[in-house]
């Protein structure tokens, strides 16, 4: 008698809810409120993930402050959710497009389309992960709804093998995501309205995890000051004028001044705080330049140093 495999047992976010057997039947107010009541709960999930999310930013702020990259690589749903996410941090941040890695399983075709087979390709996981050839100082996070995907587990197993900070996402407990990542941060969103269908409250959850953390990275490594967006690329009308507003709120310019400081300090917004802050004691761009350099880019801190003596050493935080 020939024995078969059982099939794997499907993970939390595959499981029906049997709250939700008729709801074709329901009426569009009731359908749209339970579909809205999950969107609500798992934006609570991410409540409890916190202290994981904490420990993760602790980690990763010393490699990326010592230059490393930020990695992301997902399948689906949540790599497409990775990559917004990752993109999104250069025109917002100034992150450098060199420091950012994005992996899709399936690759660009996969933005767009399913890719038959890709998410379940763990040898080419291994070899998109190394061409790429991850450092100690690189922190790659992998996003996975069910923690399952083998794309993605086999890309960060292999990015840990080579030294890198790892931290997986995923929305199912005890899975194999979880447990390959130096950094697990789960967010438990259970099963969705719609069996299976995590684009929906899964989606939700790993959308917010993403943001509070990469945010939280942006904050700390220096690329904002007082709230606001300093290190933000003008690559269109509406920011520029975003950056007049800025800089006249941070340092009570005129209009004209605002415009004459970022054309001189050719479109970087600390720089021209820093000029127009600095202009009682004849602060010049490359003055001003040297002075951000010291201080790892943190604008509150080279405004602090103005007037004083050229600082001897780089300043810390």
């Amino acid at each position: 008698m020939t024995k078969h495999a059982h099939p794997p047992a499907p993970a939390r976010t595959e499981m029906l809810d049997p709250r939700y057997d008729r709801l074709e039947q329901w009426p569009t107010a009731t359908l749209l409120s339970a579909l809205l009541d999950s969107q609500l709960d798992a934006a609570a999930s991410v409540r409890a993930a916190l202290p994981a999310l904490e420990t993760a930013m602790a980690e990763a702020l010393p490699r990326l402050e010592r230059g490393g990259r930020l990695f992301y690589i997902g399948a689906g749903t949540s790599g497409r959710l990775g990559l917004q996410d990752g993109v999104e941090l250069i025109p917002t941040y100034g992150w450098p497009r060199a420091r950012l890695v994005l992996l899709l399983a399936g690759g660009d075709a996969a933005l767009f389309s399913p890719v038959e087979g890709a998410e379940d390709d763990e040898a080419e996981a291994v070899r998109a992960v190394q061409a790429h050839a991850p450092t100690p100082d690189d922190v790659v996070i992998g996003i996975a709804a069910s923690g399952g995907t083998p794309y993605t587990c086999a890309a960060i197993a292999h990015a840990r093998e080579a030294g890198s900070l790892t931290i997986g996402m995923a929305c199912s407990p005890d899975s194999r995501l979880l447990a390959e990542a130096h950094c697990p941060v789960l967010t438990w969103t259970g099963a969705e309205v719609i069996a299976g269908s995590t684009r929906m409250k899964a989606g939700t959850a790993q959308k917010i995890t993403l943001n509070l953390f990469s945010t939280g990275l942006m904050v700390r490594l220096g690329h904002t000051w007082r709230g606001q967006m300093v290190d933000m690329r003008l690559s269109n009308a509406k920011l520029v004028h975003r950056a007049h507003r800025m800089l006249r709120h941070l340092t009570d310019c005129t209009q004209p001044q605002a415009e004459a400081a970022l054309k001189q300090a050719d479109g970087s917004i600390k720089l021209a705080t820093l000029l127009l802050r600095g202009q009682s004691v004849g602060l010049q761009p490359a003055q001003a330049r040297s002075l951000l350099a010291l201080c790892n880019g943190r604008l509150g801190q080279a405004l602090e140093r103005l007037g004083q003596p050229a600082p001897t050493q780089t300043c810390n935080g």
